[in-house]
């Protein structure tokens, strides 16, 4: 019998060793159950090919044809992959739907004497779980976002924090994105479903009955949207407002964004759209600072012409209300350490 799951807190609570994604490569890179393994009983071509002569020749051959090929796959994989498991083993299985793919590698798991399972309705099960509790249930997390201005080092201290006992969700890691207009990262961010997942499995291993603090963000990290249980919380949420004057910003911006700063075309192609919400002059100073080489003018430019207008508007808009305020002179490890530190006090205050 296939397992059912009627929540997400279900599902991460399954209590098997290992959970195993059969679908194709494709279908695990859009988006997989975190942690789960990649063990494909059809690869890309594979799938696009069973499914062509499905729709245009006939089912039955179809099946035929994967049939044979999901048991050659799942023969390779199992004295490949997992031939070094014990009796005991549990794995967990699942496909698109919970059909064919999963129920035949698990029946051959059975046979061989390893306790494996089907989940249900397979992936799309888990989706809609994840839809559920992202989009459709109020979160259950009393979040405190730390505030701060563009440059006051916020993720750093929000890490900080966590090492020191804090309970921290990490918007910005879970996206892979710096959060701001330059915020790319050297590797793609995740797909809007991948975020979701690692979203999801994040705030899962969370204890509800104490504090969450998030870095405060805008409706979207990159190109990632939050979702709406996640975003209503964050607007609501109390805020720790990181204060850093502007030099120590710039000096901090300076060695952070580095890479981006330092790649001239890359910067004229981010800033330029910027042409319909700042005026002309105000870009090609901008511009002209990236031509001299001259980061940290360019960087307290954006700072002064940019960045600040956009938070006070965005902090304006929130209406957020101000539980405590962290004075941070400079963001150097002993700087970020005592903000860390001062956050943590009051975090536990909470």
């Amino acid at each position: 019998m296939a397992l059912k799951f009627t929540s997400l807190q279900d599902f991460y609570a399954h209590g098997f060793d290992t959970v195993i994604d059969v679908r194709s490569p494709a279908e695990y890179a859009e988006d997989h159950v975190p942690g789960a393994i990649s063990l494909p009983v059809l690869d890309n071509e594979e799938r696009a090919e069973v499914g062509t002569i499905y729709v245009q020749d006939s089912p039955f051959k179809a099946r035929k044809l994967g049939a044979a090929l999901v048991f050659r796959n799942a023969a390779n994989h199992i004295e490949q992959h997992l031939s070094h498991h014990e009796g005991g083993w549990k794995p967990l299985v699942y496909c698109w739907r919970g059909g064919q793919r999963s129920g035949s590698f698990t029946w051959m798991l059975q046979q061989i004497g390893w306790r494996a399972e089907v989940v249900a309705g397979g992936y799309q099960t888990y989706r809609r779980l994840v839809n559920t509790a992202l989009y459709q249930t109020a979160l259950p997390h009393r979040l405190v976002a730390l505030d701060g201005y563009t440059g006051s080092a916020k993720t750093e201290v929000l890490t900080r924090a966590g090492a020191l006992g804090v309970q921290v969700l990490d918007l910005e890691g879970l996206a892979n994105h710096r959060g701001s207009l330059l915020g790319d990262m050297p590797t793609p961010q995740p797909s809007q479903k991948g975020f979701e997942s690692a979203l999801a499995g994040a705030l899962m291993r969370l204890d509800p009955s104490r504090p969450v603090l998030v870095e405060a963000e805008s409706s979207k990290v990159g190109q990632r949207i939050i979702p709406p249980s996640v975003w209503a919380a964050m607007k609501q949420a109390p805020r720790i407002d990181l204060q850093v004057p502007v030099a120590a910003r710039c000096r901090y911006l300076v060695a952070a964004y580095d890479d981006i700063l330092s790649d001239a075309d890359g910067l004229r192609k981010k800033l330029a759209p910027l042409r319909a919400y700042r005026s002309g002059a105000v870009v090609d100073g901008w511009f002209t600072s990236i031509a001299k080489g001259d980061k940290a003018g360019l960087t307290e430019a954006l700072m002064a012409e940019h960045y600040d207008p956009a938070y006070r508007k965005s902090r304006t808009a929130i209406g957020a209300e101000v539980a405590a305020t962290v004075d941070a002179e400079a963001l150097d490890d002993a700087g970020l350490d005592a903000a860390a530190a001062q956050v943590a006090a009051i975090m536990s205050r909470l």
